[in-house]
């Protein structure tokens, strides 16, 4: 049984494909297949189910797979600092999380972390939605994940509040809703919204508060994100209830309005780790640096 065995059965247990893996690790489908017949025959039984369109994992199979997922991530981390002391570079810190959360969050803490550590390498990898996040945390792929939180999704995650989000209605400076000093619940009743992405937290915590509220506004689009959202609210194409995120505001942006919504509650965001204490002191240092800047930002004056 080698590492190599072990990956190549976890990929295929997310894949649920072997030649999807082969195609993946640019190898044969028989190349694959026997890295999982040689974890077999070790074990002395089967680990997955064929079926028609795929594979599965037997009970044994899921049994190893989170076995495998736990020690993968801390084996593979250890191997990329290993790595970086052979080459005598700073090292790295990969982050995953949205594809517009960086220029929100973390543009000051990775000037000043650059400024601070320049021989390290940020990476950051681009998911859509927060069980992804978790997964290549789990996969040990990366080292932090920003997220909306929320319920964890994977076993094993730990989450930590950085910053609180207030909601807001995002409309065109010459809407009808844009002299509000605020938002009402009964004001969203019946209103034109663009939504918010099906597979997010953000959405699944504002449906519930709508539905709570019982409050029925009608979607008018999804988008895949929120800037999304909030630039179709700036040009005039719609309303949009949303994050009122520091970006969005200022004299930058004088066809927007961010309309608070103060009934509804704070969104949460923040960092997603497998273990404090298991995390390097590059990705804690990094970590520690956006929640910091966060705060700084969140400060009046």
């Amino acid at each position: 049984m080698t590492l190599d065995d072990l990956r190549f059965f976890v990929a295929v247990c997310k894949a649920g494909s072997l030649s999807a893996v082969a195609r993946d690790m640019s190898c044969t489908q028989s190349a694959v297949s026997q890295h999982v017949k040689r974890l077999e025959r070790e074990l002395g039984l089967s680990l997955l189910e064929r079926h028609p369109r795929g594979v599965a994992p037997t009970q044994a199979g899921h049994l190893l797979r989170a076995a495998v997922e736990d020690g993968l991530g801390g084996i593979d981390r250890a191997l990329r600092e290993i790595e970086a002391l052979v080459r005598g570079d700073g090292g790295s810190v990969r982050i995953t999380t949205g594809a517009t959360t960086v220029r929100h969050f973390m543009s000051d803490a990775i000037v000043e972390f650059r400024r601070r550590h320049p021989q390290v390498s940020l990476e950051f990898e681009t998911e859509n939605s927060t069980r992804r996040c978790f997964e290549a945390l789990a996969s040990g792929g990366v080292d932090l994940a920003w997220i909306t939180i929320g319920a964890p999704v994977v076993r094993g995650i730990d989450q930590r509040t950085v910053v609180e989000l207030p909601w807001a209605l995002a409309v065109g400076a010459d809407h009808p809703l844009a002299a509000r000093a605020s938002i009402a619940p009964g004001d969203l009743d019946g209103l034109a919204i663009v939504g918010l992405p099906g597979n997010s937290i953000s959405r699944s915590h504002l449906d519930h508060w709508l539905q709570d509220a019982q409050v029925r506004p009608v979607l008018d689009s999804s988008v895949a994100d929120w800037d999304t959202a909030i630039l179709l609210a700036e040009l005039g194409l719609g309303c949009a209830i949303v994050p009122a995120l520091p970006g969005w505001l200022g004299p930058r942006h004088s066809g927007l309005r961010l309309v608070p919504i103060p009934a509804l509650p704070v969104l949460s965001a923040g960092w997603a780790v497998r273990s404090w204490d298991a995390l390097s002191p590059l990705a804690r240092t990094f970590a520690d640096t956006v929640a910091r800047t966060c705060a700084t930002r969140a400060t009046p004056g």
